[in-house]
């Protein structure tokens, strides 16, 4: 697929390839079983449900700096956001460009590991079923990225680089020789918190439907991404793994989790901006809307560590410390792979919209 590269992503500065040395066992699975009949539901759901991306609609205009004129970008993140400087409605626009660009360039790099995770798990894993449900996530992760980067750079004009913590658990991911812990780091990891960021990303871009179709797409095989994980680690985290490896899992866990909270700060937002850092990421850590908008990124993670019998002491007291406890409750991955936006953003939305974007009564009344 052709189309215009109005401005390419700025290069890290390791250069425009990174070299990741893993150690892997290629397993081959001579039987054939094909026992899961859940993972195999899985790979026809996955095969009936391909899209292009030629199936989505390019010619859409995307102007960021007119939609939050008419959303009204000031004064909503003035009401909702206690920002330490107000926004003008200038500031305002720079701040939604930017965050949009940093947030969809992250997913942009997330998919890329993603698409290099799942053709490892292709290699790895030692059921041919799960082998199968890889490979079809393969390309599916191949579209993810084509779609993100046009978007990009075609429609948005403005990019980051991968964000450090992410990219140390790309990296971390990759290098690990257990099977397990990539489909624990990726599929649990990062598209779970993928999945919730997407719901966001759809929820306050209401007024940008090139952005609400691609999501909508990319979530619908998200949430068969994240159920393959959980079904696959499922065989094995029952009571196959030693007490020593149980803890190994769980330190790989808690210090993800931090990686990928550090990923939600937007620090490289404010440098680029030229936005004192050292006002503004306390913040992205302190005000309430902020934090609640970070915890709720992990409203899958939480019942899925669940379900997998990962939702141990020690992991509990980490995320008790991060207050994200409280989704442990809610529905797993295998339950209900859907995702529905965050409630709370829901209703604080719904609040401002109504106290704020009401239509004007009839001409004459008070």
């Amino acid at each position: 697929m052709r189309y215009e590269q109005k401005n390419p992503l700025p290069i890290p500065d390791s250069g425009a390839y990174d070299s990741v040395k893993a150690t892997i066992d290629t397993v081959f699975d001579w039987q054939y079983a094909l026992a899961d009949e859940k993972l195999l539901s899985l790979y026809e759901k996955g095969k009936a449900q391909g899209w292009n991306a030629t199936d989505i609609d390019w010619s859409v205009d995307v102007d960021i700096a007119r939609l939050a004129t008419e959303s009204r970008a000031d004064v909503f993140m003035n009401t909702l956001m206690a920002p330490p400087v107000p926004f003008t409605l200038e500031t305002a626009i720079q701040f939604r460009q930017h965050m949009n660009a940093f947030m969809l360039s992250q997913f942009l790099h997330g998919e890329q590991g993603a698409l290099i995770a799942s053709a490892k798990i292709v290699q790895t894993v030692p059921w041919e079923e799960a082998k199968f449900y890889a490979a079809n996530q393969v390309a599916d992760e191949a579209r993810h990225v084509e779609v993100y980067h046009r978007y990009l750079t075609e429609k948005l004009g403005l990019s980051y680089e991968v964000h450090p913590s992410l990219r140390g658990l790309l990296d971390s991911i990759v290098q690990d020789s257990r099977w397990d812990v990539t489909y624990l780091g990726m599929q649990i990891l990062v598209e779970g918190l993928a999945l919730a960021a997407f719901g966001t990303m759809r929820l306050v871009n209401q007024n940008e439907p090139l952005i609400q179709e691609i999501t909508d797409r990319i979530m619908q095989d998200e949430a068969r991404h994240v159920a393959f994980g959980v079904l696959s680690l499922q065989k094995i985290y029952g009571g196959e793994l030693s007490g020593a490896e149980i803890r190994e899992r769980e330190d790989f866990v808690i210090e993800a989790t931090a990686l990928l909270r550090d990923r939600l700060l937007g620090t490289p937002v404010f440098e680029r901006l030229g936005w004192d850092t050292s006002v503004w990421v306390p913040w992205m850590i302190e005000t309430p809307f902020q934090r609640g908008f970070r915890q709720m990124m992990f409203s899958k993670i939480v019942p899925n560590l669940k379900r997998l019998g990962l939702l141990t002491p020690r992991v509990r007291a980490a995320f008790q410390k991060l207050d994200i406890l409280r989704f442990e409750n809610e529905p797993d991955s295998v339950e209900k792979p859907e995702v529905a936006p965050p409630e709370e953003l829901v209703q604080m939305m719904m609040q401002y919209m109504a106290e704020h974007m009401a239509p004007p009564g009839p001409e004459g009344s008070t």
